[in-house]
């Protein structure tokens, strides 16, 4: 018998902390990697893994989303279990409200776990940038005949007042749940690392009916799945932790560490997008047997003009998307996304670039991100006085420059006189 997998995403969230890079989009929709989004992570996953029955949930500000699933990401045939569609909240519920809670999120959709009929459910995140082979996972769910499966994160001990940090025997079955403890239990065997859950779960279907009638009958539960429902499964159901460090990604180099990244906070996700520029990168977008997949535009290659001494089209260390225009500019330690435009003497160092950002004569940039459609004019600066800079734009605890987008010409060429 072939399992019926049905994949659902939970891409609601606020993403309160990217702000202002969530100022008008949700942050599965924040853009990654010079061409991607962030939720394209985890719907790549689920199709490399030949999951092709997805539902995605969506609730704030969910327009950018919704835009970008529609172009890369919607497809239909002639068989019935092979799609991916969003789903707007439904407000199914008794008081007709938002998503309360992860499981309520699933709760509110349980019909449509009923017309598909699974034999289990995969609930994945759409927040993390990182790489899975799902199918792994539910290979150990089927051999541990288990009720429900998490997907474990072996971080270090220190970091364990970071996470929701899993309990588990020595066969990995789980034995209790801490949220946020520094003193949490560590791995069986390993006294330096605990198990942060990754919020990815593998449900048996029946299991998870039952305990969601369950859970939205409960009026003291919050209707999550972290702080509710599976802790309140601890002793009742089969439920073990799937080792994310055990997942193997095919056409990755032998011994390669899987990759998982928190972009929660405009630092994190900085960093994460400059890592990118490594000679060998711990996230690989370029392996064929994995492909990361997102919208296919129509758009022509990268352009770099003009040799001069002092004006010079270049791009060392960086990653340049397509249809940008270097036109004497120089580009430096930095990702820069589809259609930038560095114009003569201007210069961008260690900086992440949105779509369509236009960068004037003998502009500096340094540790900066400029969301999409930014119009820097000629000779401003960017990151150099950064008193000035949070006058006009946010500043991160590490220093990093936010310039928000979506304005015209003339609203941004006023913010950097």
């Amino acid at each position: 018998m072939r399992l019926r997998v049905l994949g659902i995403v939970l891409a609601g969230g606020k993403g309160t902390r990217l702000y202002p890079l969530t100022k008008e989009r949700a942050k599965p929709a924040v853009p990654f990697g010079g061409k991607y989004r962030i939720v394209d992570f985890v719907l790549s996953n689920f199709i490399n893994s030949g999951i092709n029955s997805i539902y995605v949930l969506t609730q704030f500000k969910s327009q950018s989303l919704l835009q970008h699933l529609s172009e890369g990401w919607q497809f239909g045939g002639l068989l019935k279990n092979q799609f991916i569609i969003p789903v707007p909240a439904q407000m199914r519920a008794k008081d007709e409200a938002w998503y309360q809670g992860t499981a309520d999120a699933i709760y509110q959709n349980i019909n449509l776990i009923e017309q598909s009929d699974p034999h289990v459910v995969a609930i994945f995140g759409a927040d993390h940038i990182y790489r899975m082979n799902i199918t792994s996972m539910i290979e150990y769910h089927e051999h541990k005949r288990a009720h429900v499966t998490i997907a474990a994160l072996p971080v270090e001990k220190r970091l364990a007042s970071e996470f929701g940090v899993i309990e588990t025997a020595p066969d990995g079955r789980i034995i209790g749940f801490h949220e946020k403890k520094a003193d949490a239990p560590t791995i069986p065997g390993d006294p330096t690392r605990v198990y942060a859950s990754m919020g990815n779960y593998v449900f048996a279907t029946r299991a998870l009916r039952d305990e969601l009638n369950t859970d939205a009958e409960d009026p003291l539960s919050s209707h999550d799945f972290g702080r509710d429902i599976l802790p309140s499964m601890v002793g009742r159901r089969e439920m073990y932790a799937y080792d994310f460090q055990t997942n193997v990604i095919p056409g990755e180099a032998a011994g390669a560490v899987p990759y998982w990244r928190d972009v929660g906070t405009i630092d994190a996700y900085y960093e994460a997008n400059l890592d990118l520029r490594a000679v060998a990168p711990a996230l690989n977008l370029y392996n064929p047997q994995w492909p990361l997949r997102t919208v296919a535009y129509p758009d022509p290659p990268a352009k770099f003009t003009f040799d001069d001494e002092d004006r010079r089209g270049q791009a060392i260390d960086s990653l340049v998307s397509s249809n940008c225009i270097l036109s004497g500019g120089s580009v430096r330690n930095s990702v820069l996304f589809r259609g930038v435009r560095v114009h003569s003497g201007a210069l961008v160092e260690d900086s992440v670039i949105l779509d369509n950002v236009d960068i004037g004569r003998r502009a500096k940039i340094r540790r900066a991100i400029l969301d999409k459609n930014v119009r820097v004019p000629a000779d401003a600066q960017i990151g150099y006085d950064l008193d000035a800079d949070r006058r006009s734009h946010y500043v991160s605890d590490s220093g990093i420059v936010v310039v928000e987008g979506q304005r015209s010409a003339m609203e941004v060429s006023t913010l950097f006189v």
